[in-house]
């Protein structure tokens, strides 16, 4: 599993805590040039047994193809060209519409075949009160481009849990994405962490955060309207048409190890994490090895995130049989054949629910 970082984006959402930076030429070719010459020192470093790339960011369709050429022929040489399990790329939907079919197929034709784009929502008030870049018009336009290129496994993101965000316009931004079609469909509900736009205004009074039961009413709704139209809830954030749940992200919740290129990536050994430092030049490569307890409490965190849950014999081994016990009996666990999980109901407390096993 291999993870490209690409920090660059147009303008900061109001949100948005990741590393980015303001694209120039200048700063692509020095960000190219030091991606590359990463790939060649730690390409030993990739696991092979499963095949995916993943561009994610920032916002990986403001690389230009040359560049995003030249990186994969890098990829190449040093023995990872591919075939993919999979081969997703992050697109901003202003970019589709602007670059057009042309550059969705010349994506296909450097092997891509998943596409994740961020739409967030269908409500133009709410996206100018985020700072996107585009309008819902154009999200559906970028949709439709899409899908004309001949892309057949497409992603959007949703963000829930915002205080100005009404019960009626996330419905209607539900049905909205439900009735495009769309494969797969992310939905993370709103974080106030870091130093950004959102975190002022939340000191300043201008913002107050969603109460716990308005994003939980946000959170229901949208696993009991996906469920009715033949979704998949197979994680947390995630719901997919049987056939598209993302080979990529499964394997970041099963522990798989992957290695993360540029600035501000992480990486997995299976054993220890480790992390690039944020700047576009120079960046330094750090490692970490995870303790017994680190183990046992990710493991079960990322499996017990999934509607496949986790094996009896490692809960039962690693967890108190009483609380196991106590956990059934409310129906926050439920067992079936081998495994045990938290049912859909309880997914909205799943980090209380895991606290109380670790």
């Amino acid at each position: 599993m291999i993870y490209i970082h690409v920090p660059f984006c147009r303008s900061f959402c109001t949100y948005c805590d990741f590393y980015s930076e303001i694209a120039t030429d200048g700063l692509v070719n020095k960000y190219t040039e030091a991606v590359c010459a990463e790939i060649r020192e730690r390409a030993k470093e990739i696991d092979p047994s499963l095949p995916t790339l993943y561009f994610g960011g920032g916002t990986p369709s403001l690389l230009p193809l040359p560049a995003l050429t030249k990186i994969l022929l890098t990829l190449a040489e040093c023995g990872h060209g591919g075939p993919w399990a999979e081969f997703t790329m992050e697109v901003n939907p202003e970019d589709i519409v602007q670059k057009g079919v042309s550059y969705v197929r010349s994506l296909m034709t450097l092997g891509v075949d998943r596409i994740s784009m961020g739409v967030q929502s269908f409500d133009d008030d709410l996206l100018r009160w985020m700072n996107r870049r585009h309008n819902a018009e154009r999200a559906r336009e970028a949709i439709r481009i899409v899908r004309e290129a001949g892309i057949q496994n497409l992603s959007i993101d949703l963000i829930f849990g915002l205080s100005n965000l009404s019960d009626s316009t996330w419905e209607a931004t539900i049905d909205e994405a439900l009735a495009l079609g769309v494969n797969h469909i992310s939905c993370y509900q709103l974080t106030i962490e870091g130093d950004n736009a959102l975190t002022h205004m939340l000191e300043t009074g201008d913002y107050v955060e969603a109460t716990d039961e308005q994003c939980w009413r946000q959170y229901y709704t949208l696993c009991r309207k996906a469920a009715a139209a033949g979704y998949n809830h197979y994680e947390i954030s995630n719901f997919a048409k049987p056939g598209f749940e993302a080979v990529h992200n499964g394997g970041y919740w099963q522990r798989k190890p992957y290695v993360g290129f540029g600035p501000a990536a992480h990486s997995f050994t299976g054993r220890g994490r480790g992390w690039n430092s944020s700047e576009i030049e120079g960046y330094t490569h750090t490692d970490e090895a995870l303790s017994v307890e680190d183990e046992k409490i990710e493991t079960l965190m990322l499996a017990l995130r999934t509607s496949r849950g986790i094996d009896e014999e490692f809960l039962r081994s690693n967890c108190s049989g009483a609380t196991i016990d106590s956990l059934l009996g409310e129906r926050a666990l439920v067992k079936e054949g081998r495994r045990f999980r938290i049912p859909e109901d309880h997914f909205f407390v799943s980090d209380e629910i895991i606290r109380e096993l670790v």
